[in-house]
């Protein structure tokens, strides 16, 4: 049931986001997705941290938040179908910079957010 409610959570919120995504930004690029994988790498990271090494987060609510609203909002499957549009399109340099971002930055973000989750630990005490 948590898993199936976070995920319900995390699909609207991926919907908005990309429609927001594209009234602000524009529909040439898919911002939106962009967005969603870039939160949503920095959001696991944090919560798989904390709560994998405290009880800070129960394991309900930790897999809530992944398995569930995190699965739920990214979304490789669309990163994958919309950057083969790009390359299909023949916007090549769209294309690659979606690739580079959403994996080169994904990687980033999930690594600064277990470390921020180590730091929120070590604060605690």
């Amino acid at each position: 049931m948590l898993v199936g409610f976070g995920g319900a959570i995390g699909s609207v919120l991926r919907f908005l986001t990309s429609i927001l995504a594209a009234h602000w930004f524009g529909a040439e690029f898919p911002y939106g997705t962009m967005i969603v994988n870039l939160s949503g790498a920095f959001i696991i990271g944090l919560v798989q941290q904390i709560g994998g090494e405290t009880l800070l987060i129960p394991d309900n609510v930790r897999i809530f938040l992944t398995t569930g609203m995190m699965g739920g909002l990214t979304t490789y499957s669309t990163f994958s179908y919309e950057t083969v549009q790009l390359m299909e399109t023949n916007a090549w340099p769209q294309a690659w910079i979606n690739i580079f971002v959403t994996t080169t930055v994904c990687l980033c973000l999930c690594f600064l957010g277990m470390a921020v989750g180590r730091l929120v630990l070590t604060l605690r005490g």
